[in-house]
């Protein structure tokens, strides 16, 4: 217990040091990619590192909204620099809150539901991908919920970071592409992550109806 908390203190205050040292910098309040771009455009040579900062503290802390930032870094650094510098605060991010929700939660959650295939330490590793994967192509899911939700899951570490890097990698392009100029119409949004929500609520059922299907084999779920 006594290394859970001082893990939890550490992260709390790198965070909250990172914090402060936006907020020092002068950060603006608001969070456009315009204003932001400009001021990060004012920083010099540490202005993709602090995106990528900032992109962290979005992951992890969660309210932050990505997708600006990953907009802001298009505007700021161009669509090549400004994708892989926010891909690599947002795979960054979502590590981080992998680990936390690993370390602090994962072996309590796996006593509480000992036979939950996707808990168990043997669980499908295909299907686990696959699902992070799904999650990250919409971005109506919360990108922070799915990084920590993930965590406390049998998949590996490595698996949960491709997943993550390849599904986010579209999005981010577009949005580091056309900047503020893009806004996601939030019907089809709504309406493509509830059909992905409900492929993910219905193809457990039904594999686990049909054990013996080819996708069930591909899936590996009996292992």
């Amino acid at each position: 217990m006594s290394f859970r908390v001082a893990l939890l203190i550490v992260v709390i205050a790198a965070l909250a040091g990172a914090w402060w040292l936006l907020q020092s910098l002068g950060m603006p309040a608001d969070f456009s990619p315009d204003t932001l771009s400009g001021w990060l455009g004012s920083q010099g040579a540490i202005g993709p590192l602090l995106l990528m900062l900032l992109m962290i503290i979005a992951v992890v802390v969660g309210p932050i909204p990505t997708l600006p930032v990953s907009a802001t870094a298009g505007l700021a650094f161009g669509i090549l620099w400004g994708t892989a510098i926010a891909a690599t605060g947002a795979l960054l991010g979502a590590m981080v809150a992998f680990w936390i929700a690993r370390c602090l939660g994962r072996e309590a959650i796996c006593k509480r539901f000992p036979d939950n295939p996707v808990l168990a330490r043997n669980g499908s590793q295909r299907f686990l991908t696959m699902t992070v994967l799904l999650t990250r192509l919409i971005p109506v899911f919360s990108f922070a919920l799915i990084s920590y939700a993930a965590g406390v899951t049998a998949i590996k570490a490595w698996r949960f970071a491709i997943a993550t890097f390849v599904g986010m990698l579209p999005m981010t392009v577009v949005f580091a592409g056309l900047g503020n100029t893009f806004a996601l119409n939030p019907a089809l949004t709504v309406v493509a992550g509830l059909a992905i929500l409900a492929v993910m609520i219905w193809l457990p059922w039904s594999l686990s109806r049909h054990p013996g299907s080819r996708l069930a084999r591909w899936l590996q779920l009996n292992q």
